[in-house]
């Protein structure tokens, strides 16, 4: 077996071992780190490469699959009196009709990848730290465990990457009055405060933490159905797949948070509505009063065409480069 990531247990038999010959010497740490820096490693890596790997997977995922995020916010935040609805279809031909053609489709990118890659080295680190943890005082494999550690995870990397993701969909949008992640920043800054920039946050973890209680537990339960039916468990197909079923079912059923969090961010930028506060429970009746409660699920087809792939994406490059970190190590010790 390639790794042993999946069951914090298998260090089990290792303490067994120590119990049953106590005067054998410790495992060496680590890339030779020795005291209380050893503690922290899990599952064979340091810290810091979780936050590398993860760094990497997101940033990754969110540019591979950008052209998506930015028709969904076409929808999401074209709503009354901005525009009327907009189909898959009437988003895409609205974004590279204009200025930019098909580039359209990518203002935003550099805004995401200052926010992804440390939101998403904060989102790893914190989930398999908190996993670990968790999974030692409730037994390995408990979904209960890997779902609270993807709440842990996504109320400290929303703190990281709401800003950036304020800026971003404000620079997605047609016609954006911004040029660039620089003069929308310190144009929101001067008129709005440093509050517009986290004016979702709430709405933000109150739609990510089921959303990442749903990836996590569904991704795990996956990978350990499609690792017994696999010839490989390690592989990357067993990843990709358990994480696009993941992501696909967690986006679909967090669609109506995500409409609140993008009206919230675009409001007032380019005609759309300004709310005359950012309870979301004021954001939902506004929107259930003008659209209906369809209105709530704009944007589900891109949002789900997003987070399959992008999920699949993800996981495949995190534990890629795990598996690299692995190998290196492994090299360091010998």
């Amino acid at each position: 077996m390639a790794a042993d990531y999946r069951t914090p247990d298998r260090l089990l038999p290792s303490a067994a071992a120590a119990t049953e010959e106590p005067s054998q010497d410790p495992p060496k740490p680590v890339l030779g780190v020795a005291g209380p820096a050893a503690a922290a490693t899990h599952d064979g890596l340091r810290f810091w490469q979780y936050m590398l790997a993860g760094s990497v997977a997101g940033v990754v995922e969110h540019t591979a699959m950008f052209p998506v995020d930015t028709l969904k916010t076409h929808m999401q935040a074209a709503s009354p009196p901005c525009r009327p609805t907009l189909s898959l279809g009437a988003a895409l031909r609205a974004a590279v009709a204009g200025e930019g053609g098909a580039f359209a489709l990518y203002r935003g990118l550099p805004a995401m990848a200052l926010g992804a890659g440390p939101a998403h080295a904060v989102y790893f680190s914190v989930y398999e730290f908190a996993k670990s943890r968790l999974s030692d005082r409730f037994g390995p494999n408990n979904p209960a465990a890997h779902a609270s550690s993807g709440v842990l995870a996504t109320i400290a990397s929303d703190a990281v990457f709401t800003p950036m993701d304020t800026v971003k969909q404000r620079l997605q949008l047609t016609s954006s009055p911004y040029t660039g992640v620089s003069h929308c920043v310190r144009t929101v800054f001067r008129d709005e405060g440093l509050r517009a920039f986290f004016v979702s946050y709430r709405t933000t973890v109150l739609m990510n933490a089921p959303y990442t209680a749903v990836h996590f537990s569904t991704y795990e339960a996956a990978k350990r159905v499609l690792g017994d039916m696999a010839a490989d468990e390690d592989s990357l197909a067993v990843h990709a797949t358990a994480g696009a079923a993941a992501g696909a079912l967690a986006a679909a059923l967090t669609t109506p948070l995500d409409v609140v969090k993008t009206q919230l961010q675009c409001q007032g930028v380019c005609g759309c509505e300004r709310f005359a506060s950012s309870s979301i429970g004021d954001v939902f009746r506004t929107i259930i009063k003008r659209d209906g409660y369809i209105g709530l699920m704009r944007g589900w087809k891109p949002r789900m065409l997003f987070h399959a792939p992008a999920a699949a994406i993800c996981w495949s490059t995190y534990e890629a480069s795990k598996s690299f970190f692995e190998r290196f190590n492994e090299k360091r010790r010998k």
